[in-house]
């Protein structure tokens, strides 16, 4: 049993996907502590092209889970709760119905279906447009039902939150600690459905724990520069990363 799990965690690290993986993981690691978001969004289509999305997905969950550990105490004085816990909320019901669809759901289309998804917010981005209605709780409630289900299926919850919550008028630092809150709590309930279904296996755990010291070494790194590095750079950035990232899953 241990000579077959140090083979395969030998293989993981020999191997190409190794690379991209903890290449992509260093990114997504800048991205988060710079942002508050960009782990799921970014890793979750390549992880899930490189090792499937039964695999992928549940690791994405794991690593979301232990950076938001370190990023959650330091936001959730300046977050604006009122808006944020309703959202939370709705989204940690979703989550079951999401993970049945990930447990269900051909992992080919799945996996293209991700790289659509991440594709088409990326563009979306990128094209300036934003919601610039009002945010009332039924509102605030049915995002939270949208984050919820995508978060279940592909370990992904941001876009539609991301976009929504653009259309505050809060500062840079309060958007930051919103996302960041968010996150967090739905980063700790994501975990229970994978491991619930049976997902979370040894081979999850290896990936995790390899690709795990790449992502927390990134996301201090990343906070620094939220200080230093003006934010649109950044912005730039980040869209080119989403659009690459959504083709390689497309195409993988």
């Amino acid at each position: 049993m241990l000579d077959s799990l140090l083979q395969e965690a030998l293989g993981l690290l020999l191997s190409w996907r190794f690379v991209v993986a903890a290449l992509a993981t260093a990114i997504a690691g800048l991205m988060r502590g710079y942002s508050g978001f960009g782990t799921a969004i970014l890793l979750a289509p390549v992880y899930s092209t490189l090792w499937s999305p039964r695999v992928g997905v549940p690791v994405v969950l794991l690593m979301e889970l232990f950076v938001s550990a370190y990023l959650l105490p330091r936001s959730f004085g300046e977050a604006n709760k009122k808006l944020i816990l309703p959202i939370c909320a709705a989204a940690v019901l979703m989550l079951p119905l999401g993970s049945i669809i990930l447990l269900q759901a051909d992992g080919g289309t799945l996996r293209r279906a991700i790289g659509i998804f991440v594709l088409l917010f990326g563009m979306l981005m990128m094209s300036g447009w934003r919601y610039h209605g009002t945010r009332p709780l039924p509102l605030n409630i049915a995002i939270g039902v949208v984050a919820g289900l995508l978060k279940g299926a592909t370990g992904m919850s941001g876009p539609p939150v991301i976009l929504y919550l653009l259309a505050g008028k809060e500062e840079a630092r309060q958007h930051r600690a919103n996302l960041i809150l968010f996150f967090g709590v739905l980063g700790v309930a994501s975990i229970v459905p994978p491991l619930w279904g049976g997902l979370i296996g040894i081979s999850t755990l290896i990936m995790t724990a390899v690709m795990l010291p790449v992502m927390l070494v990134s996301v201090p790194v990343g906070a620094r520069l939220f200080h230093v590095i003006p934010q649109r750079w950044y912005r730039r950035f980040a869209l080119i990363l989403l659009i690459a990232t959504g083709g390689f899953a497309l195409l993988g």
